[in-house]
């Protein structure tokens, strides 16, 4: 591999050509597709500040409890239909315990039984013990942003650590599930606190990794951020793809808005994924645009 430094002094179109490579030496023309279900909305204890869902802010984000059993194996069967290969419950909160936690438990053991689809959760900060609780009910893999770089996660987040964070991958690791994380790019942070982010996720050996656009939200402290250049975007991507050569590389919020006519360049600078079927508070492409899209975009790299 390329050494960081030299990576870093790199033009965005030498990056993007070098991830491209590693891309398709390393992972060929694979290209991973994922689906999310907001299962517990709002009135979250955590003061993120780019999040609708927190109830430091007020905002227009949708506010319900966890969502039954039923309700969550129809949206994996949906999601199966549409084409991902993971279906993700996500929750809103610091962290799902007690009866939530045990009702999520018996939905996994039922989902895993009932629709061919690997299982993941998005839960928040949680213990090994729960974690393992988990496993043992058929989840594959957990999911937990960074969000952002340890060094400007005090601006982001201030109700909770990074260290906790990080604590939080580990314990899944340790009790035998793949995870997924990643962060938000545009709240503000440079290029070397993506950079650290992305060896973070590098150092916490990670199976997948995902990049968000902010979308900046009305209600949040981040609501009159800039939008990122796309130049900025793209280097991103690659610069992750670099560090991270091995594993896919999901985009998932902001894509559409912030990439706009790019988006198929983001392809072309590493990434190899993307989150299907719209986001947590907000709704992304249509299914049958995104499955389109990943036809012309695998056809490209086969070429």
């Amino acid at each position: 591999m390329i050494a960081l430094e030299k990576i870093t002094q790199m033009s965005s179109r030498r990056l993007m050509t070098e991830a491209l490579a590693v891309k398709l030496a390393r992972r060929r023309d694979g290209f991973s597709l994922c689906s999310i279900m907001n299962a517990k909305s709002g009135r979250c204890s955590e003061d993120c500040r780019f999040c609708t869902q927190s109830a430091h802010y007020r905002t227009d984000a949708p506010v319900y409890s966890l969502r039954n059993e039923d309700e969550i194996i129809a949206a994996a069967r949906q999601a199966k239909n549409n084409g991902a290969g993971h279906f993700s419950i996500v929750t809103s909160g610091r962290g799902l315990h007690g009866p939530e936690l045990d009702q999520v438990v018996e939905t996994i053991s039922a989902l895993r039984d009932k629709v061919d689809i690997k299982i993941c959760a998005s839960l928040g900060i949680l213990t090994f013990a729960e974690l393992s609780r988990l496993q043992e009910a058929g989840l594959n893999r957990f999911h937990h942003n960074l969000e952002t770089s340890a060094e400007f996660f005090p601006h982001v987040v201030t109700t909770h650590t990074f260290a906790e964070r990080t604590a939080t991958l580990k314990a899944a690791k340790k009790a035998g599930l793949e995870t997924c994380s990643g962060g938000i790019i545009g709240l503000g942070e440079s290029e070397e606190d993506r950079i650290s982010l992305a060896q973070s996720l590098k150092q916490c050996r990670v199976d997948s990794a995902v990049i968000n656009i902010l979308i900046p939200l009305p209600g949040t402290p981040m609501a009159d951020l800039p939008p990122l250049k796309i130049n900025d975007i793209l280097r991103t991507i690659s610069l992750f793809r670099l560090i991270l050569p091995d594993i896919p590389l999901r985009l998932a919020a902001g894509r559409e808005s912030a990439l706009a006519d790019f988006l198929s360049s983001a392809f072309l600078a590493g990434a190899d994924g993307m989150m299907i079927g719209g986001y947590l508070t907000e709704r992304g492409r249509s299914v049958q645009q995104d499955l389109k899209f990943v036809n012309d975009i695998k056809e490209i790299w086969r070429q």
